[in-house]
């Protein structure tokens, strides 16, 4: 496994990271357990989930895996980065009237607490807020961050889902208070979503933060099964997949070409922008995780580059270029 520094941060993590929201609703507890300690045992440090993993009903589920998995013991959390976020409603009744989705200090002290205990630790490496909150005034965001990072409760704070004017903004007021920031976004990016290379990743890499891609695959669209039906799961899988049918196909042909898996190569595009640390896979069984252990070795060429490009063109240049001269 290889390890890249997370954004400005002076912390290593592995390239790629362990997406855990399948553990639960898809994946149970003991295939889990033995997922994460693959994992481990191939040297990927990093792993991610949120406090809201587990379904509607019940919100908390995978960090509650995760945390029976450290009380294992055997160095199993000292060995782990550990990163979870907060934004959802946790369907707690105590919440009251601050039960719906959003950030707030009041909110970020009292889920972080609950994560604390799902997880069965005193501390998370990397806290990220799972989606920008309009409302709420970065005063308010950096001060109660500031303090759970004085605390020693939390190490790095994140971001995820946030446009590339949030990340501006989130650092001029970190800046103004003389703290770190953001150490790393969290957002969708693939072959089929490439929209982040206006400004999202230019904005990430100038300002300092790692980008850490989840959905890599698109939902399972440009995994090696797609177009065999065997990878859609949903009446919504399929209808992609029918979209999509002409350049998944000419993408799998492409794959035959070089002699590789479709999945491989879509996980290696993605490690390969300059502003990306580590994407998230999000395997349902160890098949599917040893599967993707040799992303981080894979290199494409400049020829493969193009060919992807043409299939799966983007913006071509960041903004404003992309849409002006």
């Amino acid at each position: 496994m290889k390890y890249s520094y997370l954004g400005k941060s002076g912390l290593k993590v592995s390239q790629l990271c362990l997406g855990t929201m399948n553990f639960g609703p898809e994946t149970e507890e003991k295939e889990a357990f033995k997922i994460m300690d693959a994992a481990l045992d191939a040297g990927i440090n990093f792993f991610d989930t949120a406090n809201v993993y587990g379904g509607v009903e019940k919100r908390g589920w995978t960090e509650e895996i995760i945390g029976r998995w450290f009380k294992q013991g055997g160095g199993r959390r000292e060995k782990v980065i550990l990163a979870t976020k907060a934004y959802g409603d946790m369907n707690d009744p105590n919440d009251g009237p601050n039960a719906e989705r959003g950030l707030s200090a009041y909110k970020i002290r009292r889920h972080l607490e609950a994560s604390l205990k799902r997880l069965q630790t005193d501390h998370i490496e990397l806290y990220q807020m799972h989606h920008i909150d309009r409302n709420v005034t970065w005063d308010e965001l950096w001060g109660v961050f500031e303090s759970v990072v004085n605390q020693g409760t939390v190490d790095y704070i994140g971001s995820s889902n946030f446009a590339g004017w949030h990340i501006a903004c989130a650092q001029a007021e970190a800046k103004a208070r003389h703290f770190l920031g953001l150490v790393s976004e969290q957002h969708m990016y693939n072959l089929l979503a490439r929209l982040p290379e206006l400004e999202v990743l230019p904005a990430a890499e100038k300002l300092g933060l790692g980008v850490i891609p989840w959905s890599p695959l698109a939902g399972g669209l440009l995994g090696r099964n797609a177009l065999a039906g065997t990878g859609a799961r949903s009446a919504r899988s399929a209808e992609r997949i029918e979209k999509h049918r002409s350049q998944l196909e000419q993408f799998s042909a492409l794959c035959k070409e070089i002699d590789e898996k479709e999945d491989v190569i879509a996980l290696a595009w993605v490690l390969s922008h300059s502003a990306v640390t580590s994407p998230i896979i999000g395997p349902r069984t160890i098949e599917q995780l040893q599967d993707s252990l040799r992303v981080p070795e894979v290199t494409l060429n400049e020829d493969t580059l193009k060919k992807l490009d043409e299939i799966f063109p983007g913006p071509g240049k960041p903004a404003p270029e992309a849409y002006a001269w």
